[in-house]
């Protein structure tokens, strides 16, 4: 399982331990809660609360060496304040879904922002990680630099694992400077030019960081956001055409697009409407069903509002493309019951089984929450 050490520990990770090892002894599940503001996302939430609000705070920040360690229930907006003081960010751009998100919230859900295509995945930028597995064990993996690793990388299997395999207490992330230039660019155009011009420009030198295609007031449209040096900005500005945005609410309609404000997800077309994540290759060409949608990471990434009636339609076209559709904001409980996440083939089912034996051996941990 690769580097793993165990550690004393303090007061308030003492209790939690305590807590782990009573529900395990009783086969209670927990449910853990940092702020709550993914708690939308997921199967089903079961269990006594097991809140990690406590253990909060920056312990350990270099920006020369761009590492930062933070206590897990740290509030997602009071580690990017910290970073941007130093010019520094989390690159990824983490959705918050509400003021109360903290970063083990960030990492337990493994949600990008528009970002994700061209700088990478939260899993990319997670370098160590602390946790109390079942048992009540304090254990730590990886650390603070980025290297080779013996067999399984515990850090990065945290991140998407819906704390179905442990606490995580505190986390090492890599960060990065902000780019020094920024521009948006508009273009009219459909889905499927939309679509093919994105893969073009994804073969050129171009400083491509992200892009959304939406109907905007009913005009079809891509936005493309460039970031990088600034001659590359403006040579990128001058050669791949479309309108410069220079209306200084650009900013927020990107934050708006990751935090999910913008009118697209603002309302459900329909009240039986669901909101659906689905995931495919970025040159796979248009879906082609009859939803209406907004798509990101340069065609990576495609949001469909419709019923949960439509999950057999939109998954079958989902693995036809070899990507695959999660239910992401259910219109009701009901809904659900046709899997909020695409089932897994069964050597892979097999495999988060036994590593959920492994950390969890009494199954007390966020059980039902992916399954």
């Amino acid at each position: 399982m690769g580097p793993v050490t165990m550690q004393p520990m303090e007061p308030a990770l003492q209790r939690l331990a305590d807590q782990i090892r009573a529900a395990s002894a009783d086969a209670t599940p927990l449910r853990i809660r940092g702020g709550g503001t993914k708690d939308f996302y997921g199967q089903a939430l079961h269990g006594e609360p097991l809140e990690l609000g406590t253990l909060s705070g920056i312990t350990d920040y270099a920006p020369s060496e761009l590492v930062v360690t933070v206590h897990a229930g740290t509030p997602l907006a009071e580690l990017e304040a910290v970073l941007a003081e130093k010019n520094q960010s989390l690159p990824f751009e983490p959705p918050h879904f509400g003021p109360r998100a903290t970063v083990g919230g960030m990492v337990a859900a493994g949600l990008s922002g528009p970002a994700r295509a061209s700088v990478g995945a939260v899993r990319d930028y997670v370098l160590g990680c602390t946790l109390i597995n079942g048992r009540g064990e304090r254990l730590t993996f990886g650390g603070q630099v980025m290297k080779n690793v013996a067999g399984y990388d515990v850090s990065r299997l945290m991140v998407g694992a819906m704390g179905t395999l442990g606490v995580l207490t505190e986390l090492s992330l890599k960060v990065l400077p902000r780019a020094p230039a920024e521009a948006t660019l508009r273009f009219e155009m459909n889905e499927a030019t939309a679509l093919q011009q994105l893969n073009v420009w994804g073969g050129q030198p171009l400083p491509l960081n992200a892009s959304c295609w939406v109907q905007d007031a009913g005009t079809p449209v891509l936005f493309v956001r460039l970031r990088g040096a600034a001659a590359a900005v403006e040579a990128a500005c001058r050669t791949m055409g479309g309108t410069v945005q220079t209306d200084p609410t650009v900013g927020d309609d990107w934050t708006a697009c990751r935090e999910h404000t913008l009118p697209f997800f603002a309302a459900p077309p329909a009240w039986d409407h669901c909101l659906w994540r689905v995931s495919v290759p970025q040159t796979a060409p248009a879906l082609g069903l009859p939803h209406p949608q907004l798509i990101e990471w340069h065609g990576a990434l495609r949001w469909l509002w419709a019923p949960g009636s439509a999950a057999t339609a939109i998954r079958d076209r989902a693995l036809a493309l070899g990507g695959h559709a999660t239910l992401f904001r259910a219109a009701s409980v009901t809904d659900k019951g046709a899997g909020v996440f695409q089932p897994l083939a069964t050597p892979l089912a097999r495999i988060h089984q036994q590593l959920r034996q492994q950390f969890d051996p009494a199954g007390i941990f966020n059980p039902g929450r992916i399954a």
